[in-house]
């Protein structure tokens, strides 16, 4: 599957992006973001590749590669959480070089992966949780169209303190 933009694609995992998941798995700057707690191995991390082929359905969720024109892998796009039933997902993204944020690769993947899944998917609603000092996703969210519908006080400890996220909803009406 892969989902064209115009600067970028979004395209399922390969064998060959084991590099690049153990590079950003492992980077502690973005533990906050995803709430990682240790470190992962290469082996893990492989057996994880090996299991990619699973459906959506069955595995609960899905994570992408963003990729530019010249197939630099610039970042990860996640569904998380995914059920069916109630017809909803959770969303998280990353663009992993700082040199690489704010070009618009991130709004670009969100808006292929909005459509995607309100249109193929068949989804009611999207949501993301993003920490309150998070200010450059609560933009990115809130200019797709995601709503800021609560917040969740001293959600996540984070070196020595605790830190407020807030619950963003994107409705398909």
């Amino acid at each position: 599957m892969t989902l064209k933009g115009e600067h970028i694609y979004l395209r399922a995992l390969e064998p060959e992006d084991l590099d690049f998941i153990h590079e950003v798995e492992n980077d502690e700057a973005i533990w906050e973001i995803s709430c990682t707690q240790t470190p992962y191995s290469k082996f893990l991390i492989k057996q994880y590749l090996e299991n990619v082929h699973k459906d959506i359905y069955e595995a609960k969720q899905l994570r992408l590669v963003i990729s530019s024109h010249e197939h630099l892998t610039l970042g990860l796009i996640d569904l998380f959480d995914f059920d069916f039933k109630n017809k909803r997902s959770g969303v998280g993204i990353l663009v992993k070089e700082p040199q690489d944020r704010l070009k618009g690769y991130g709004r670009e993947a969100l808006e292929l992966l909005i459509d995607y899944c309100f249109t193929h998917l068949d989804l009611h609603q999207l949501y993301c949780n993003i920490l309150e000092s998070n200010t450059a996703s609560i933009k990115l969210f809130s200019n797709q169209g995601f709503q800021q519908i609560g917040l969740k006080k001293d959600w996540n400890y984070v070196n020595g303190s605790f830190k407020n996220e807030y619950l963003f909803q994107l409705i398909n009406n």
